[in-house]
């Protein structure tokens, strides 16, 4: 029988009592491995119930414990590193090295939450008029929840509950259903570092947990990583309700070739971002914008060979420069862009359909695929692949270029490759879009800085982690305090010893 994924309530793993379950497959083989309880909502209210209980002493817990916390927490994620990569590639399907990396870019902004006594440190104005001083404190805002993607399982739980759990608040994890084993183990790590009974409780579930959160009186605020349709609707429904939401969508990422750039390290870039992690990241590089002819043929030339070089494997195989994608759903989708883009006129000349691994012939992998002269106009353009295949838009001048993310529904990120520092500087200030990399193909931010697109790829107006992660998951309370005069007597003063 299936390995049973439950939920983690009030600390204790709780048997899910729906009756609903949803299969987790081995998109190496493309059988079932274990099957995941979804929640009802009975089984969300509890979950929030406890964080609620939990609520006031850890908010009242001065900000050093809570930083303790945390660095526990971060030394066990360390320690376990390996452990949690390998649990992740099992059920999302990329390779043991790109696990490893998932889980330390999570670790980084553990890291950061560990210096929450100075981030959530307020302001203070001594003599702001005759005897009167002005002081503000940032506060937890209570429960709170974050509903994260399968791309990312160990990652961007991270990026949420980490910031939101050292300020103060209780969290309530809603992980993807595709990969939730991840997540339920960070879970366990976090009460192992000695976080109490109910700081972080996760529940496994389907849009019924998800309606549950953002419906829910006692959640005040909610972050979400997901498709542009559903970030739209969670923000909507959210707000609609009473929350803070912020709601990271979908995205189409566009890299601009110069022809002053080193071409040599700019294909190396490219073909790691465009087909890494098969293309399964919001932050991938599935558009490549050559300016002038003589660098799309050259670029085009290039890619070829490079992409054809490329290893697809199993997720255990070292070798491997990517696996397969998450299920054979989105295999599908994803080979429906490739023929929908063949049918648009766009030239396909690498085609990765097809693709069977001896001993693997139902895993879900999708060899490199490569397009040339798409043009903005198709709609396979237009739209979020989320696989890998490169597609190559032509331009005959840098503004040319620049327009096409600029005028995209999707605005998370995008990057120019050139030697000339005027032209790169003025194409970062000027382009249309969250998050810029010069000459860095995959300009994700660290995690002292924040993470955030534009237009449909983020709906509200704080981003993730960083000082606006703490901005997000806290309130501000500002003081103006006068005290009258009188006779202060022989009144001891002791100081008083911090834990």
């Amino acid at each position: 029988m299936a390995r049973e994924i439950n939920h983690l309530i009030g600390g204790k793993s709780v048997t899910g009592k729906s009756g609903r379950f949803g299969d987790i497959y081995n998109p190496n083989t493309g059988e079932v491995q274990a099957r995941v309880a979804l929640a009802t909502r009975d089984e969300v209210s509890q979950a929030i119930m406890n964080a609620s209980e939990a609520f006031p002493a850890w908010s009242m817990m001065n900000p050093q414990r809570r930083a303790r916390v945390m660095f526990e927490f971060k030394r066990l994620l360390e320690a376990n590193i390996n452990e949690l990569a390998e649990l992740l590639s099992a059920e999302h399907g990329k390779v043991v090295a790109d696990s490893r990396g998932d889980v330390q870019r999570g670790i980084d902004v553990v890291e950061f939450a560990c210096g929450i006594p100075h981030l959530q440190k307020g302001e203070y104005t001594e003599g702001a008029g005759p005897g009167i001083d002005v002081y503000s404190m940032r506060q937890p805002l209570g429960v709170v929840a974050g509903i994260t993607p399968f791309n990312f399982p160990a990652m961007i739980p991270c990026w949420m509950a980490a910031v939101a759990i050292a300020c103060g608040n209780t969290f309530i994890l809603k992980p993807s259903e595709k990969d939730p084993s991840v997540p339920m183990r960070l879970g366990e790590l976090l009460l192992e570092a000695g976080a109490p009974e109910g700081v972080l409780n996760v529940v496994n579930g389907d849009k019924v947990a998800v309606d549950a959160i953002l419906t829910h009186p006692e959640v005040r605020a909610v972050s979400f990583v997901g498709s542009s349709d559903i970030a739209q609707y969670v923000y909507a429904t959210g707000t609609a309700h009473g929350k803070r939401v912020q709601a990271m969508g979908g995205a189409k990422n566009h890299g601009i070739i110069m022809p002053d750039c080193n071409m040599e390290q700019a294909v190396k870039d490219i073909v790691g971002a465009a087909y890494g992690s098969a293309g399964e990241r919001c932050m991938a590089l599935p558009v490549a914008v050559t300016v002038g002819k003589k660098t799309g043929d050259e670029f085009v030339e290039r890619m070829v060979d490079a992409a054809r070089n490329l290893k697809v494997g199993v997720s255990t195989d070292a070798d491997a420069h990517y696996g397969p994608v998450v299920s054979a759903a989105h295999k599908a989708k994803v080979e429906s862009y490739i023929q929908m883009g063949v049918d648009e006129g766009a030239d396909l000349v690498l085609d990765g359909r097809g693709l069977k691994l001896q001993g693997n012939e139902n895993g879900y992998f999708i060899g490199p695929n490569l397009f040339d002269n798409v043009k903005p106009t198709m709609q396979s353009y237009k739209e979020e692949i989320f696989g890998p295949v490169l597609q190559v838009v032509r331009a005959e001048t840098l503004e040319e270029a620049a327009a096409l993310p600029s005028n995209h529904q999707y605005g998370n990120g995008c990057a120019i490759f050139t030697s000339n520092g005027r032209a790169a500087r003025e194409f970062a200030a000027q382009v249309n879009v969250g998050m810029v990399g010069v000459n860095v193909p995959i300009p994700v931010p660290v995690s002292y800085h924040t993470f955030g697109g534009w237009k449909r790829s983020a709906f509200g107006d704080t981003n993730q982690h960083g000082p606006e992660g703490v901005r997000f998951w806290t309130k501000i309370k500002t003081v103006t305090q006068r005290w009258p005069e009188g006779d202060i007597g022989d009144q001891a003063f002791i100081i008083p010893t911090m834990g």
